[in-house]
């Protein structure tokens, strides 16, 4: 929701979870030809604190699904780009910096690709 108000704010328009991209991403600005992911630190394996550590318990089943999930979601930017889709990934940890975030977009959403 933070991103959604940021871009919100910027004058920025754009559909969320498009089923017909690969991943779903989050956040489609299908005119640009652009997306954005924002990756839960935790789920997607992060190399900040909350991204690295393991939880205490169930220890067997998060070594199996962390890393799955890892996986799964590093496909997902390369199918985009090679269908000529420009890709930003954002983490959770990232979105503490709002100042930062937001010259983030405008340098990623300021250009347009051209097909």
């Amino acid at each position: 929701m933070v991103m959604r108000r940021l871009l919100h704010r910027m004058d920025y328009r754009y559909r969320l979870h498009r089923k017909d991209l690969p991943g779903k991403p989050d956040i489609v600005f299908g005119a640009r030809r652009k997306v954005i992911f924002v990756n839960g630190c935790f789920w997607q394996g992060h190399s900040c604190s909350r991204g690295s550590r393991l939880p205490k318990t169930n220890v067997r089943y998060w070594r199996i699904i962390l890393p799955h999930n890892v996986e799964c979601h590093s496909e997902q930017p390369e199918k985009l780009t090679t269908d000529r889709w420009a890709v930003l990934t954002l983490w959770e940890c990232e979105l503490v910096n709002g100042n930062a975030v937001e010259r983030c977009l405008r340098d990623f959403l300021g250009e347009t690709v051209i097909p």
